[in-house]
């Protein structure tokens, strides 16, 4: 009578965990979705935010801030997939993003631009943080590079914003 129960649980246990198995085909398409790169220049491309460009005038305040230029070339590779400075050492970062505050030239030393810095600061760090961590959605990637890259955008903003500001105080009215 004990044999029977136990060969009738033994058969019952092999019964139920049979059809837990995935097919082999599912399998596959799992692992290369995982190895799909997560950000690509066409993703890039598709993001919907207003990019800003620096005047005329802008280029030539910023032509002395060597550290507002790199971070320009750097969003620039950003636009192209390339993550390899967002996704390096989050002191080197920091040591970047610091020194950039720091050398803002006196024309621009305003409360939004210097705001603006804080905030790419803040969006450089997350993404650097997203980027490293492997346990991070994609989609979070994605949105974190965006939110870069609109960082990055409304500081040109604030910088054309000022200048032009600028030149309206010097107008003066004719009556």
């Amino acid at each position: 009578m004990r044999i029977r129960f136990f060969l009738f649980n033994i058969s019952f246990l092999l019964l139920i965990n049979c059809g837990n198995d995935k097919p082999s085909s599912e399998i596959k398409t799992e692992e290369t979705k995982s190895q799909q790169p997560v950000i690509t220049t066409k993703v890039i491309e598709d993001f919907k935010y207003t990019d800003y460009a620096l005047s005329s005038r802008g280029e030539t305040i910023v032509a002395d801030w060597g550290k507002y230029k790199e971070l320009a070339i750097q969003v620039d590779y950003l636009k192209k997939a390339d993550l390899s400075f967002f996704n390096g050492d989050k002191s080197l970062l920091k040591g970047f993003i610091d020194t950039l505050k720091l050398s803002i030239p006196d024309t621009l030393k305003t409360n939004p631009i210097v705001s603006r810095t804080t905030i790419i600061e803040t969006m450089v760090l997350r993404l650097n943080e997203h980027l490293t961590l492997d346990n991070i959605d994609n989609q979070l990637k994605r949105e974190s590079v965006k939110e870069v890259l609109i960082a990055f955008s409304n500081l040109n903003y604030q910088i054309n914003k000022k200048l032009e500001r600028d030149l309206y105080e010097k107008i003066k009215s004719e009556f």
